[in-house]
């Protein structure tokens, strides 16, 4: 039903290799205060600092952030003994990967020992190991647009692996041979199907190659660091790139199985390639519908609904006698395996809940026919939403995808109808907060009976009452109360 085009649909072109050092120079004299002193400091006891990886490669592209990452040739004793007195406040969680973070100002810094990591085939954590130069900590970097440092003090770049040209390029290359790279940590695959999608670039094809050939080798990494990567890439301007890289490659088959599986199902009427092409448009649509939401987008949650919302027509699809597909009750297994896949990926129970919700209700609109719901379907619609409405709204006018402008038009047109009932209904009603017109207290007093199942059912009798019907005053509620009491069998 979305009338723009997605965000998503088309990145916009990188820069040129002079419009990088332009934007590098103003964005780094915009910190030039703070990277003075700090490097001042660690000059002053003979250790090199750089600001490094991402801070870097955001300053080229004309951005930089409050949160700023160094290297340096300090050990973290060191780095922890400087800062004192400078920083306004100091941490040192990641004491064992070599980094000591602080505060300054506005400022979240992190500084870390140069340092080189490796997985052992078994394990599911990198092993450490400090490093002694910066072309070496640069070379064990995922990719070459990461690789790239900046000296402090003085602003010098030192980029020894092309970041700067790939940049210009708009492509994503590793520093070394891929398989080497993917070898010492295989979420770096997935990382590359992050920046894709974060940056709007194209992956190397040798890339690409050592992705699809050590696809498998994802599985040595840990669930909650493989789901912080998908979130990532599913919130990013453009995830259609992150996620067919994914599907491209196999990895989606060992993190999002259920992706995959869509590309073999046509839809059920035949008017689109596959299914899959359908969901990447319906995610495309939901962000184009982001500003309903307060404070706008990203929004994992609705975005991983429309995701996940067919994914269960691969178990539900059935071969009709006319030579017709259907998925009957796709929304309701769909649910089930969502749940199942966010379960194995670790996210949160209230995520887990949000997105399998969402899923379960995706077609419920479609029961709306051209406005034959009573106002007390309604009330059941925005009842079962419960905190998603919002939510469902997107995702149901996402949901459309048809090449039939007039039925395309038709179906935003009943939404639209939709959602005026309802915000009628929330003014007269308080539909949001819905409630039966007694309270269990006054329950129990008109019965006669203390608390127990009793109790229970004459709370959910009346709250039946109160969506069929609207408010009632406490008069016919009791009166309907007592009516159904004394005609229980």
């Amino acid at each position: 039903m979305s009338e723009h085009p997605p965000p998503s649909a088309s990145p916009a072109p990188p820069p040129h290799v002079g419009d990088i050092q332009a934007h590098a120079l103003a964005e780094l004299e915009r910190i030039s205060g703070l990277t003075e002193e700090l490097g001042a400091r660690f000059a002053s006891a003979g250790e090199e600092l750089y600001l490094v990886g991402g801070p870097v490669r955001d300053a080229m592209l004309g951005r930089i952030s409050h949160d700023l990452d160094f290297t340096t040739s300090a050990r973290p004793e060191t780095t922890e003994r400087l800062l004192k007195g400078w920083a306004d406040a100091l941490w040192d969680m990641g004491r064992a990967f070599g980094t000591i973070g602080c505060r300054k100002g506005d400022w979240q810094v992190e500084i870390t020992t140069y340092r080189s990591e490796a997985y052992d085939p078994d394990s599911r954590k990198p092993a450490v190991d400090f490093g002694d130069s910066l072309v070496g900590d640069l070379g064990r970097r995922d990719f070459t647009v990461n690789a790239m440092a900046v000296a402090v003090p003085g602003n010098r770049v030192e980029d020894p692996y092309g970041g700067v040209v790939d940049l210009a390029q708009g492509v994503l290359r590793t520093p070394g041979r891929p398989e080497d790279s993917f070898s010492d940590d295989p979420l770096r695959m997935m990382r590359a199907a992050r920046f894709a999608a974060q940056l709007g670039f194209a992956v190397d094809p040798a890339v690409q190659e050592a992705m699809t050939a050590m696809s498998g080798r994802i599985a040595i990494v840990s669930a909650e660091r493989v789901r912080d990567e998908l979130v990532k890439l599913v919130c990013a301007p453009y995830p259609r790139l992150g996620l067919t890289l994914l599907v491209a490659t196999g990895l989606a088959d060992h993190v999002l199985p259920e992706l995959p599986a869509l590309a073999l199902e046509r839809d059920e009427h035949f008017r689109h390639k596959d299914v899959y092409e359908h969901t990447l448009t319906v995610l495309e649509q939901s962000i184009d519908l982001e500003d309903r939401l307060p404070g706008g987008g990203p929004d994992f949650v609705s975005r991983f609904a429309a995701l996940m919302h067919d994914v269960g027509k691969p178990r539900t699809r059935r071969l009709a006698e006319d030579g017709t597909v259907t998925f009957h009750h796709h929304d309701v297994v769909g649910a089930k395996i969502t749940r199942k896949r966010m379960k194995a990926l670790r996210f949160s129970n209230d995520d887990i809940d949000a997105v399998a919700h969402l899923v379960e209700l995706h077609l419920r609109f479609h029961g709306y026919g051209s406005g034959e719901w009573t106002d007390s379907a309604v009330r059941r619609y925005v009842r079962d939403a419960g905190d998603q409405l919002a939510r469902l709204h997107m995702l149901t006018r996402a949901d459309c995808t048809t090449r039939n402008k007039r039925k395309a038009d038709r179906l935003r047109r009943t939404y639209d109808e939709l959602e005026e009932r309802i915000h009628l209904l929330e003014q007269q009603e308080e539909l949001a907060s819905i409630r039966p017109d007694l309270d269990g207290n006054q329950i129990m007093e008109i019965l006669g009976v203390g608390p127990g199942r009793e109790v229970g059912e004459a709370y959910r009798f009346l709250l039946e009452l109160r969506m069929d019907n609207g408010p009632m005053t406490p008069e016919d509620a009791e009166a309907a109360l007592r009516e159904w009491w004394t005609s229980r069998p």
